[in-house]
């Protein structure tokens, strides 16, 4: 079952809140290895599993994915979080946790006022 609008906004609000709370900062009992932005999410179907276990076309995130990357082993690390096309994949290569996280964070932002405001109430508000 594919993802719906409604399915989106509610993971990414929260997604956004998990963040917030520090989600994917390390803690005493598994500071073993860093954790992975989406992957390491409880949003994430495969979330414990490996890569691909599950479908994530499934997935809440799947519809940002540019089609060109949703046969990627993990596609959400795909999606381009700003107008400049960065994504996970490429933050992780060229930026520090905190960078990729606020770039995560204000990617969310966009995207959860971007889907309220496409929610139907809300069109028929502004009309």
């Amino acid at each position: 079952m594919a993802s719906t609008p409604e399915k989106s906004l509610s993971a990414l609000r929260a997604e956004l809140a998990f963040i917030e709370a520090g989600g994917y900062r390390l803690s005493p009992k598994d500071n073993w290895r860093p954790k992975y932005m989406f992957e390491d999410s409880p949003m994430c179907l495969n979330r414990g599993m490996p890569p691909g276990e599950r479908r994530c076309a499934e997935c809440a995130l799947a519809p940002f994915v540019p089609e060109d990357f949703r046969d990627a082993k993990v596609p959400c690390n795909f999606i381009p979080l700003n107008s400049e096309g960065e994504t996970v994949d490429s933050l992780y290569r060229t930026s520090t946790e905190d960078e990729l996280e606020s770039a995560v964070l204000n990617w969310l932002r966009r995207m959860i006022a971007s889907l309220e405001k496409a929610r139907p109430e809300n069109r028929k508000a502004a009309a």
